[in-house]
């Protein structure tokens, strides 16, 4: 089927042939006649297939075919990231530059000011994060009375960021009759109850097995330590001659260590994440679309909304704690049909991790070897992974060395085990005890241990003996 049997207009289909579009995905050829004849859809299908033009091309169609001079958006897509809403306007400009429709972007990280003067000046289409949706509705910036149609992109990503009572609230400022479009990439119990509280009798479009990856993705492993996963990493780059590879980290501060760890070891690298400012960000991600840097390293923020034309590998350095998350990871390579890698380097704490990424996917992915790296040093006797080499006489105490050198390791040694079980009612000093040791023979000694046990000591005696006399009157 192409393009031209779905209905789209001529001015959309000379925007497709421009950017070498001649067939439609799956999702593509089932959303778009659901989308242009007015029906609620929630649509599954796994990440690079194609989901932004399936619910772009149909509504600006929409919109073209009713034209209006109101200043309001007319269409509002909700994404999670700042990458994705960016990547979302710039496919609705795309497609739309030969039709006199405004699309406009607004996320946190930059100035509000020129967005709301952007917003003044009327738009058709709105791509926003939830948050700076919020603040701008705050402001009264945005007027929502006429729009048309609601979509929201990756929800399931929105959901496991927090996002789901910013959404409600947003939903509340919408008008009740409007089209409700829901993606996900994943399917799980929170999205089924969202999407039942705002679709109605919707079209169900899943065009893959949920919860997977692209069969196009060749997924492999490696058993390493945790403190050899970046020599690791940095001699398949280099061995591998690697030339784009984006790598996932659980942490910000780890993303920016490894980075500068790889940049140590000769190889381009730079980090994404959500502490970088916004022009940080892209002048990374513009650097590793032209190849002047060879690794990304990106936490899972940037897992949504990173659309890099054949990228052939991702590296998982860290597993995340979510294995839906692996999903989306990996999903940014073998998009569009074509081929990738995804690579997890897996310690033995992760091996549970491993498991549950398993459960999900359906199936075992197997390891390509636990060799430990060929440039990595070899561990010391006696030393744990990771761990500094035993050493029994560096580990005792300068006491019992000098008791040593009085009385021999014997004698210390068995001064030492003596005086392990000790009891702290005993008059003698112990080890580690601040209790004063008792003379013996002592006039303070009681001669007559009945007599100090019927008579308990009064703690107040020395006090009250000291006491000053206070003369009479």
């Amino acid at each position: 089927m192409s393009f031209e049997k779905l209905g789209l207009r001529a001015d959309l289909l000379k925007a497709l042939a421009q950017k070498g579009y001649a067939l439609p995905t799956p999702i593509q050829a089932q959303a778009i006649p659901a989308i242009l004849d007015g029906k609620d859809v929630l649509g599954g299908a796994q990440t690079g297939t194609g989901k932004t033009a399936a619910f772009a091309l149909p509504i600006l169609q929409q919109l073209s075919e009713s034209p209006t001079e109101t200043k309001g958006p007319r269409a509002l897509v909700l994404a999670p990231t700042r990458e994705l809403a960016a990547q979302v306007c710039e496919s609705f400009q795309t497609y739309g530059k030969r039709l006199n429709l405004r699309s406009h972007v607004v996320f946190g990280g930059v100035g509000i000011n020129p967005q709301i003067k952007a917003l003044f000046q009327g738009i058709d289409v709105l791509i926003a994060t939830p948050g700076r949706l919020l603040d701008l509705a705050g402001r009264r910036a945005v007027d929502f009375r006429n729009l048309q149609c609601l979509v929201l992109d990756e929800a399931d990503r929105m959901l496991d960021m927090g996002f789901i009572h910013d959404i409600r609230r947003i939903l509340k400022l919408l008008p009740s009759k409007r089209q409700n479009l829901l993606f996900s990439a994943t399917y799980s119990p929170e999205i089924k109850r969202l999407s039942e509280d705002i679709l109605d009798r919707p079209e169900m479009i899943e065009v893959a097995r949920r919860n997977t990856a692209a069969e196009t993705v060749a997924q492999s492993a490696y058993q390493v330590e945790k403190n050899q996963k970046r020599v690791l990493l940095s001699q398949l780059a280099q061995e591998g001659n690697w030339e784009q590879a984006l790598v996932f980290t659980r942490t910000k501060h780890g993303a920016n260590r490894l980075a500068t760890q790889l940049s140590s070891d000769g190889i381009d690298s730079a980090a994404i994440h959500g502490n970088k400012s916004q022009a940080a960000r892209e002048r990374a991600l513009a650097a590793f679309k032209k190849r002047s840097v060879r690794i990304l390293v990106a936490t899972d923020i940037a897992a949504r909304g990173l659309d890099i034309k054949d990228l052939p590998f991702v590296v998982n350095y860290e597993l995340p704690n979510v294995p839906e998350d692996y999903v989306h990871r990996i999903g940014r390579t073998g998009r569009a049909g074509k081929d990738g890698q995804a690579i997890s380097l897996v310690s033995q704490e992760e091996n549970k991790l491993l498991w549950g990424i398993e459960k999900l996917l359906g199936r075992k992915i197997e390891f390509v070897g636990s060799e430990t790296p060929s440039n990595a040093k070899p561990k010391p006797n006696g030393t744990r992974s990771g761990g500094k080499p035993k050493n029994r006489s560096a580990s005792k105490r300068p006491s019992d060395r000098r008791s040593e050198e009085r009385n021999g390791p014997e004698n210390g040694e068995k001064r030492n085990a003596d005086s392990q079980n000790w009891n702290p009612r005993e008059t003698e000093r112990q080890p580690g005890s601040r209790r004063r040791r008792r003379r013996s023979g002592s006039s303070k000694a009681s001669p007559n241990p009945s007599s100090e046990a019927a008579k308990p000591l009064n703690r107040f005696r020395k006090f009250f003996s000291k006491r000053p006399l206070v003369p009479s009157r």
